[in-house]
């Protein structure tokens, strides 16, 4: 347990710096709970808590329960529909959010893609992609599969590899993943690396043949209806896509990416990842009991509670940017905030405590439920602090940026990167969109219209 929350508390700090209404046969009081299609429009399918197994004054509840708890967005589905909202909801649906880490999960479903098309091989190093002469040996023989596992061995400094990002400085991410010292050989160690998801990024940039953003866009998000202009994902300075961080998506975006998860890569009548694929991204690695293709796997792991089904499995972001699937009940879950757990044991518990939220809201959801298929589990005890927040910081890292130091990747530097010249720091991001969030009346700014 105590190696979790190590991983739990390591992704917490990395990440840092409707449609056709289709009503089962009999009626909700026989036991009988309405089903929705996937939407084929804006609007997502919908029905009442009753007609989903919930008691509406009890799910009321808890959805209020989330409006203290620093919950901006709040959205339950049960067998596809559309059951409960937060109070917030009406506002901050449509406003473009940063969804940290999360991001990593958006990654594997492109990735996957990728594969399905048979553009993308996960078995093989990134040699195969990477343009002769950029890294070294021991770097290209990093597999892709490495990159989705969270495996490459490539060394962390969670805080020092997020920051240069958010301020942002970063040359090329990918570039400067390649200079990164290995702490462990490839495959043998999970180590929460922000560099190993951003040179995934560039390596299925590289692997299908055309920007990354092109193609996520044209076999992602169009198929789900997300416009272009909805979101903004953010890119360093040579114009690579951040893969550990900063797509800025609505709520409402974010809820289809976590129907589409939760109907195994179906979108209506269209398969837009495949079942094998998402299969192998819910499967353990041999590395980390928790963490499979960029997805957290299994309850309690991370933000998922003890008390759900071992087949939970979890889109995770800094702050508790979340989408819980939970097969077994039928249920997702989607919610962004601004933290909200409670703990007694200061910053170290801020960063180790990331599921006492989750714990407290889906024991009101199941005592909401007309049948609770768990019995109530009790309050959420805190355990013992068993981390250093210094273990984050590595000045090698940081020092890698400016050129200096071993982590430093030859000719990369904040002044110019392999000859290529750099954009200045902010210019990539559009109209209101400042590292956490996108407002304004700009239409350039992204968000739903």
């Amino acid at each position: 347990m105590g190696r979790i929350r190590a991983w739990i508390s390591g992704m917490v700090v990395a990440a840092l710096l409707a449609g056709v209404f289709v009503a089962a046969p009999g009626s909700a009081e026989s036991g009988d709970e309405t089903r929705c299609a996937v939407p084929a429009g804006r609007q997502f399918a919908r029905a009442t808590p009753e007609a989903a197994g919930f008691d509406a004054d009890r799910l009321a509840a808890a959805l209020a329960f989330t409006g203290e708890r620093n919950r901006l967005n709040v959205q339950v589905f049960r067998h596809n529909c559309l059951v409960g909202e937060g109070p917030s909801n009406a506002a901050t649906g449509d406003t473009a959010w940063n969804v940290w880490s999360v991001t990593k999960s958006v990654v594997a479903l492109v990735a996957g893609i990728a594969w399905d098309r048979g553009l993308l091989d996960l078995d093989t190093p990134i040699d195969r992609y990477l343009p002769p002469g950029l890294g070294d040996a021991a770097h290209r023989a990093i597999t892709v599969e490495n990159l989705l596992t969270e495996t490459s061995g490539l060394r962390i400094g969670a805080l020092t590899e997020g920051l240069t990002a958010v301020v942002p400085i970063d040359p090329n991410s990918a570039v400067q993943a390649l200079g990164t010292p290995f702490d462990n050989p490839p495959g043998t160690e999970f180590t929460y690396s922000q560099r190993n998801v951003d040179l995934l990024t560039y390596v299925i940039e590289l692997a299908v043949g055309e920007p990354f953003q092109r193609f996520a866009q044209r076999e992602l998000f169009d198929p789900l209806g997300i416009a272009r202009g909805d979101y903004y994902w953010a890119r360093d300075r040579s114009g690579h896509t951040y893969g550990y961080a900063h797509l800025l998506i609505p709520p409402n975006d974010l809820a289809r990416l976590g129907l589409l998860v939760t109907d195994d890569g179906r979108w209506g009548d269209r398969r837009v990842v495949s079942s094998e694929f998402l299969r192998a991204a819910r499967r353990p690695s041999a590395a980390n009991p928790c963490y499979g293709y960029l997805f957290w796997v299994g309850a309690g792991c991370v933000e998922m509670p003890a008390f759900l089904p071992r087949d939970t499995y979890l889109m995770s972001g800094l702050g508790l940017q979340n989408v819980f699937v939970v097969p077994e009940w039928d249920l997702t879950v989607v919610w962004t905030g601004v933290f909200g757990n409670r703990t007694g044991r200061g910053v170290s518990g801020v960063l180790q405590t990331t599921d006492e939220l989750s714990w407290e809201f889906f024991r009101r959801l199941v005592a909401a439920m007309r049948r609770p298929p768990v019995p109530d589990p009790g309050p959420y005890v805190e355990q013992a602090i068993e981390l250093n927040p210094g273990d984050y910081i590595d000045p090698d890292i940081a020092a890698s940026v400016f050129g200096f130091g071993p982590a430093a990747y030859p000719g990369c530097n904040v002044l110019s990167c392999l000859q290529t010249p750099l954009a200045a720091p902010f210019t990539d991001a559009p109209p209101g969109c400042f590292v956490v969030v996108c407002l304004g009346p700009d239409p350039r700014t992204p968000g739903i219209r």
